[in-house]
């Protein structure tokens, strides 16, 4: 789902223009973000065409690789996760959270099972299936990343990074709700 709805973007010397209009407008801000927003649409379809191509969508992949468990702290490793703890690792609502985990249990992907402590709480953890399905999409995954940042050299991908995390840290100091909302809009699709 695009956020910026432009394929055309706007040439720097029409933002000039419009700034003569509306002072606050800051041409070379609008021009990094608009690039930005459509560099980051772009790169989501290309990445939403293949997961779709498995029957996935971002969300429901989001929710197995935060199950997948090999990048989570050693003791947690594998451990299954309640929804609301899904929920805080894929930065969805709980309710969004919710209809994911439905349409995963529902085509056998993942389980929900109650927790031995607490029986009002529910722990969701990876099938069979559902891992095998990772091991089936991860490599054309994993293929498509390095082909959408081949053309940046690791020095240049270093940087990219680092001025993506300041974009980042900035809006989530100036978000009303902590930077959720873009995020669960993002991953909200099942």
């Amino acid at each position: 789902m695009p956020l910026l709805l432009l394929k055309e973007l706007p040439r720097y010397e029409c933002l000039l223009e419009a700034a003569k209009q509306f002072p606050d407008l800051d041409p070379s801000a609008a021009e990094a973000f608009l690039h930005l927003m459509r560099t980051g649409d772009e790169a989501f379809r290309v990445v939403e065409t293949n997961l779709a191509g498995h029957h996935l969508t971002q969300g429901r992949f989001g929710v197995l690789m935060a199950l997948w468990g090999r990048c989570r702290a050693e003791d947690k490793r594998d451990a299954p996760l309640s929804p609301a703890e899904l929920a805080e690792h894929t930065g969805v609502t709980r309710a969004t959270m919710t209809g994911l985990v439905d349409t995963l249990e529902r085509d056998g992907l993942v389980t929900r099972t109650p927790d031995p402590d607490d029986r009002r709480m529910l722990a969701v953890g990876l099938t069979p299936r559902g891992e095998k399905l990772l091991q089936k999409v991860l490599p054309s995954h994993f293929r498509q990343l390095a082909q959408l940042m081949e053309p940046l050299s690791e020095p240049e991908r270093k940087t990219l990074v680092r001025l993506l995390t300041k974009v980042l840290q900035r809006a989530s100091e100036i978000a009303p709700d902590g930077g959720k909302s873009a995020e669960s809009l993002a991953l909200a699709s099942h």
